[in-house]
């Protein structure tokens, strides 16, 4: 049986087209941008911690989950 490193390293590699590379290339200057903007931004003292309810929909303290 053989590994899984071993199909992947068998397989021929997709050739990208332009528009493919260009299009990752954008992703990760945003990334790049995001990642600088987030570590400028003030550090928030006595948060709740914790996923980000506004982008999971859900809050949550203590084990108890509340739906808006």
């Amino acid at each position: 049986m053989k590994d899984e490193t071993d199909r992947q390293a068998e397989q021929p590699k997709k050739v990208l087209t332009p528009a493919a590379r260009r299009a990752l290339a954008e992703a990760e200057e945003r990334r790049k941008a995001y990642q600088a903007k987030a570590s400028r931004a003030p550090k928030e003292l006595g948060g709740r911690g914790g996923q980000d309810p506004a982008r999971y929909g859900d809050w949550e303290v203590k084990g108890i989950a509340t739906d808006f």
